[in-house]
Formats: structure tokens, C-alpha cells, sequence
């Protein structure tokens, strides 16, 4: 899994639709969540350290979530179907941990309400996930084939050792 920031709303160029851009640590890889215009404002509010009038919905389960002294240890964006994310809130009460089913934006606007980490698999950024910085990965891919076509054989015995010394 990659730890991963929320770095705005920006809007779909020809659909006008809002899209949550998720990046990962070192801004090279980010992961675009198509969202729905109330999901885009819930998740704005905490970006924008705005405070509702009254509780809206994410508000309400963060008051639940503390009044039940419970800790939304992180979330995570595991699988896409078909064009949609699946997200699970992992809670924790004491000793106890659960995992709830969750739409992806419920879960990232609950997890700005409660700082907690914003998890994704491996599999979804590889599937969905663009590139920020293509030089750099360019470069990377690059050092890499040079490795490789550096590596000899006697090299990696001498670091890793030979089946019968194991």
C-alpha cells in the first residue's frame, strides 16, 4: 500500500465533473477520483478549514465516531471495478477493529475530518494512477536498464550468497 495526500478538486475538462487528485509522497505518481458535486464540497470544507453552520453528513459520523470513543485509523482505496473505486474506513474501539465498506469520497471526507492516513493499494495506482513527473520516471527507468545491463552473475552471488551456504 502507498500512503497518499489529497491535492485538491480540480474539475474535468470536457464532462465539467469534479475529481479528487490524490498524490502520493513524493508527487510523482496521482491517483483521479471522479466524484459527485456534494462529495467535491465535503471534501473542499476541511481542505479549506471551513466549518459548517450545523453538522453536515461527514461531520455527524466524525461526533458519532468520538462520542462511541472511536479512531478512524486509516482508510483505504483497495480495488477498482469496472470504473469504480471501493474504499474501507478501518475503525478501531480499544482492542477491536472493523472494517466498513465505503464509497471513496465518504471515506477521504471523513479522513481529512480526522487526519487520519489515506491508504491505496499497489494495483489500483498501477491500474489508474498517472504520471506527475514523467521526466523523473523516465530517468529512474533509465538508471534501472543501466543496472541491469551492468549486473553480472558473480556479482549477485557475492551479495546474496550461494543456495548451498544457506
Amino acid at each position: 500500500m502507498i500512503e497518499m495526500k489529497v491535492a485538491g478538486i480540480a474539475l474535468d475538462a470536457i464532462t465539467r465533473s469534479p475529481i479528487v487528485l490524490l498524490k502520493d509522497a513524493s508527487e510523482r505518481r496521482a491517483l483521479p477520483i471522479y466524484i459527485g458535486q456534494e462529495q467535491a464540497r465535503a471534501i473542499m470544507g476541511p481542505l479549506e478549514n471551513q466549518k459548517p453552520p450545523r453538522p453536515l453528513t461527514h461531520d455527524l459520523i466524525v461526533s458519532i465516531l468520538e462520542a462511541w470513543e472511536m479512531n478512524l485509523e486509516k482508510i483505504i482505496i483497495h480495488s477498482l471495478q469496472k470504473d469504480t473505486f471501493y474504499a474501507s474506513l478501518i475503525l478501531q474501539q480499544g482492542e477491536v477493529k472493523k472494517e466498513i465498506d465505503a464509497r471513496p469520497s465518504d471515506a477521504i471526507a471523513i479522513a481529512l475530518r480526522t487526519n487520519a492516513p489515506i491508504w491505496v493499494m499497489e494495483e489500483v495506482i498501477a491500474d489508474a494512477s498517472i504520471p506527475v513527473d514523467r521526466d523523473a520516471d523516465e530517468a529512474e527507468q533509465e538508471a534501472f536498464r543501466e543496472f541491469i545491463s551492468n549486473l553480472r552473475p558473480e556479482d549477485l552471488i557475492r551479495h546474496f550468497g550461494t543456495e548451498s551456504e544457506s
